[in-house]
């Protein structure tokens, strides 16, 4: 029924629509809605523990037997720089003033953890169908250990250079993530996001480029987004903004409450939380620092400082510190649970492609 089947029997999946896996809006709860229902759940792993990777693991595994995604980071950590350090807390100083915080005291820490030997061993152990990556590929030690362990692998490409970098390495399918995308920019083997294009005009072109199937991601949230992709070349679609307001989505209230009122000109790219590009809903901290602070220092060390403000103002019932990560098609996301959601969107694209 699918213009093309490739994703579908690769993955081992019914429909050929992937869950975007999206660090610290999601868990265990929201990858298997999406499993159950054909599609391919995501666990995002760059926020997650050794341990709270086995456990989320083992809640999927108990309550699905369909195919899940296990998604990490590959970036390598920054080392600290004093001087943009003091620069960070000194651009920061006045919101902990207004809030009565030690600006002195200020935790340290990456805030996101790099594909590993720890991390590839909950790979080989728990056995993953797909093992997704963000930032490019790990060294290759690690990725034929993935791909011994039965895994497929696929990453992200924001250009086509990227994509026939990440084919000539050794992905089984390429995401081709467009400017549209929320989040961080999987952007790897240049930092230029000014010329990033958007996924309407990036999909046909890895499409023409690549041998290995592609999926399209950014600014997606309808069938319409869906069957546009389909028709440019695209084997499959990842949906990543439409599940935030899902029920099985562990987003925050006022990132919910954002979600509800977003507009299609409300989202920037800013690396004020992080460091590193990612897109999001405009809040103070972005308005007032970013969105793009040369201050901020590398990803992710820009996390540590922006913490706090976060937690005090979260605790106010207060979004204005803390990532509304969102794509810029968030308006047309709802509210309805994830697995019905996945399925009438599969039905209502299969109709419009002409295929129902």
């Amino acid at each position: 029924m699918w213009p093309d089947t490739r994703i579908t029997d690769l993955f081992g999946i019914e429909l050929p629509i992937l869950q975007a896996p999206m660090a610290g809006s999601q868990g265990s709860e929201l990858a298997i809605a999406v499993s159950e229902a054909g599609g391919l759940g995501a666990l995002p792993c760059a926020m997650l523990s050794i341990d709270k990777i086995r456990a989320e693991m083992g809640v999927i595994r108990q309550r699905t037997n369909r195919p899940v995604n296990l998604n990490f980071f590959t970036h390598t950590n920054s080392e600290p720089d004093a001087a943009r350090e003091t620069a960070w807390r000194k651009r920061l100083a006045g919101y902990y003033a207004e809030f009565g915080l030690d600006a002195d005291n200020v935790p340290a820490g990456p805030g996101r953890n790099p594909f590993d030997e720890a991390a590839c061993e909950v790979v080989e152990d728990t056995r993953p169908e797909v093992v997704s990556f963000h930032f490019g590929l790990p060294e290759q030690k690690l990725l034929d250990r993935v791909k011994a362990a039965g895994a497929k692998v696929i990453a992200s490409a924001t250009t086509v250079a990227e994509a026939r970098w990440l084919e000539e390495h050794g992905c089984d399918a390429i995401i081709a993530q467009g400017a549209e995308a929320g989040g961080h920019r999987g952007i790897f083997l240049e930092d230029d996001i000014a010329s990033q294009p958007g996924t309407m005009a990036l999909v046909p072109q890895v499409v023409d480029a690549v041998s290995v199937p592609v999926i399209a991601a950014g600014g997606i949230a309808d069938h319409r987004g869906a069957a546009a992709a389909f028709m440019l070349g695209a084997a499959a679609v990842q949906i990543g903004t439409a599940y935030l307001q899902s029920p099985e989505a562990a987003t925050a209230p006022g990132h919910r409450a954002a979600l509800a009122e977003a507009r299609d000109d409300r989202t920037v790219l800013t690396n004020v939380f992080t460091g590193r590009p990612a897109r999001g809903l405009v809040n103070r901290i972005v308005r007032e620092v970013g969105p793009m602070s040369a201050d901020a220092p590398a990803f992710p060390l820009a996390t540590g400082a922006i913490g706090p403000l976060r937690k005090h103002a979260e605790a106010a019932g207060s979004a204005d510190f803390s990532p509304l990560w969102a794509g810029q098609a968030a308006s047309l996301g709802g509210t309805r649970p994830a697995g019905e959601f996945t399925r009438d969107l599969a039905a209502a694209t299969l109709k419009m492609l002409g295929r129902s």
